[in-house]
């Protein structure tokens, strides 16, 4: 079959936000005829169960967390009272219509860039030719020269006696329609720890259920040990080494969870088991298009995307590198440009890159942890900064400064010229500051360079240019132009002269 015989240029499995990304790319830059399939609502996990939905869940978790909490402080007459005035039906109703604007946005995007939207579900035949069932239960085929796996994850239960009729995914979560008093959510990952802090600041009481010692056990040990002592002091009940669950019972709707390690937990409205996720590969039938998987059950893609089948490609969480949304859509627009664009050596790096967890207080991380800095340079090769203190929003509270919440920094630093190969911070507003410094660790830069910013006052994040004895660090730069010694930056390349 000839280029000209296919059906479309491009198809993409899949309508989230890596393949919708990459399927935009094709066709509005490249004039590529491209198709997305989509048994489901546009958007994928991020837009329909996830980043979005999570966000609002969050903002109102963090709302009533100040009325509970902090707004006496500053004036106002908050309470627990207050907090617990939260009305959970009519912030559901305004976030799940938000949702569906955004999945109509989505479809209106598709369709202006002239981009076919096939409602159904995708099998290969061959490593060009796919089997449609549609929404109407009737069959179609589709040819493309290339076809895009951006299927996605889904939450999996584990194995117990009762655990997975008795349980609700984090896709369920999203489905409550009141808040549950006592709730236990089965995690570590940051899902755990992110639904535990939303309903804790709702007013639920929450228990929450590790197999180990400590929840998020592969972050830096700053931000590992400083999530679960705020999770403590806000009162979240962990139980630790638990084995996980092992046996959930149910008497008139009150849950009773037994662990491996013997801990038994009463009077549960909900249990929420987030213990990870795993590839939508189901029913693609990919041994038909010659496509292997991991060992782990993911697809095997080479740093281009490319699938063991020359024709075929895969992206995001299907792939299980760096299961994050915009890394997906970076992905995805990256493939269409060496793809459909001529751009040979077009890949996305999966190198330091800056994350969030949504967890109370937030988390912020780019980079390597310590553990890893040290497995991949060697301890005497590194130099570490440390911070830990009360963000002055807790300066004028009337309380013991242990009381204080704290935030904690770290950079990591490796080599005489000290590049910054690491930054882990959790505390207020740390979300909100990590994607310049992104910026920064991505064009290199040194402690020198960190240094040689002047700090914003007040705010924490200048914590991370004032770390250490100033100005002490060796005068190495990563920037285009060195302006450590006061020197001038760098100019733009303008096209003419003035």
């Amino acid at each position: 079959m000839t280029p000209h015989e296919f059906d479309y240029d491009y198809v993409v499995i899949g309508g989230g936000s890596g393949g919708i990304a990459s399927a935009k790319r094709a066709s509005q830059l490249y004039g590529a005829r491209v198709a997305v399939i989509e048994k489901s609502r546009l958007g994928g996990t991020c837009v329909n169960v996830g980043c979005v939905p999570k966000k609002v869940m969050f903002n109102a978790a963090t709302q009533a967390h100040f009325l509970a909490h902090e707004a006496q402080h500053y004036g106002f007459s908050g309470s627990r009272e207050v907090a617990n005035s939260f009305d959970w039906a009519k912030v559901k109703n305004a976030r799940d219509a938000y949702v569906k604007r955004l999945n109509g946005i989505y479809e209106a995007g598709l369709r202006n860039a002239n981009i076919d939207i096939v409602r159904g579900t995708a099998a290969f035949r061959d490593e060009h030719t796919l089997a449609v069932t549609t929404d109407d239960k009737t069959f179609t085929h589709l040819t493309a020269k290339y076809i895009l796996i951006a299927t996605g994850g889904r939450p999996i239960f584990p194995e117990g006696e009762g655990i997975e009729d008795n349980c609700i995914s984090s896709d369920g979560f999203f489905e409550l329609e009141e808040r549950p008093e006592t709730v236990c959510i089965v995690g570590a990952g940051y899902i755990a720890v992110e639904l535990a802090g939303v309903l804790n600041s709702l007013g639920s009481e929450v228990h929450l259920v590790i197999r180990k010692g400590n929840a998020l056990r592969n972050f830096d040990e700053i931000v590992m040990n400083g999530l679960d002592e705020e999770m403590v002091r806000s009162g979240i009940r962990i139980h630790r080494f638990s084995g996980g669950v092992a046996k959930i019972t149910n008497a008139n709707g009150k849950k009773t969870i037994t662990t491996h390690s013997g801990d038994m937990i009463y009077g549960v409205d909900c249990v929420i088991v987030a213990p990870g996720r795993a590839p939508n590969v189901e029913g693609l039938f990919l041994d038909k298009a010659k496509v292997l998987l991991t060992h782990k059950g993911y697809i095997q893609v080479d740093k281009h995307q490319k699938t063991t089948s020359p024709s075929i490609f895969a992206l995001g969480d299907v792939c299980g590198r760096v299961e994050l949304t915009p890394m997906a859509i970076a992905a995805g627009r990256r493939l269409a440009d060496r793809l459909l664009g001529n751009l040979a050596n077009a890949k996305v790096s999966y190198e330091t890159v800056p994350s969030v967890v949504f967890s109370h207080p937030p988390i912020g991380t780019i980079g390597l942890t310590e553990e890893q800095a040290v497995a991949k340079y060697g301890q005497d090769n590194l130099k570490l900064y440390k911070s830990s203190f009360a963000n002055l929003f807790y300066g004028i509270f009337d309380v013991n400064s242990a009381d204080k919440p704290q935030t904690r920094m770290k950079l990591i630093c490796a080599g005489d010229d000290e590049l910054v190969v690491g930054i882990h911070c959790i505390g207020m507003g740390v979300d909100e500051m990590m994607q310049g410094f992104g910026i920064a660790m991505r064009m290199g830069a040194t402690k020198a360079d960190f240094d040689n910013t002047i700090a914003i006052h007040p705010t924490a994040s200048e914590e991370l240019v004032t770390m250490g004895t100033w100005g002490t660090s060796t005068l190495i730069t990563g920037a285009k132009a060195n302006t450590l010694n006061g020197e001038a930056g760098a100019e733009p390349k303008l096209k003419s002269k003035m």
